[in-house]
């Protein structure tokens, strides 16, 4: 973070990271672990889904076995 030439961009607004308070710049490093949280729970969520699906698909295959009442 101590590139002269890197910014960062809140709510439209360019700043330089070398002006900004240790602070502001462990918030920024929280908001990165929380995004890279958050994308791999959206790639657990995905493969969930997919299992999911798999498990209905199976389960319409066992039902057609099953005389309907």
């Amino acid at each position: 973070m101590n590139d002269p030439l890197k910014t960062i961009s809140v709510d439209g607004q360019k700043y330089p990271v070398e002006s900004l308070s240790d602070d502001a710049k462990k918030q920024i490093a929280n908001i990165r672990i929380v995004d890279q949280e958050i994308a791999r729970l959206e790639t657990l969520t995905a493969i969930a889904k997919t299992a999911k699906a798999a498990y209905s698909q199976a389960l319409r295959g066992e039902l057609q076995k099953v005389e309907v009442q």
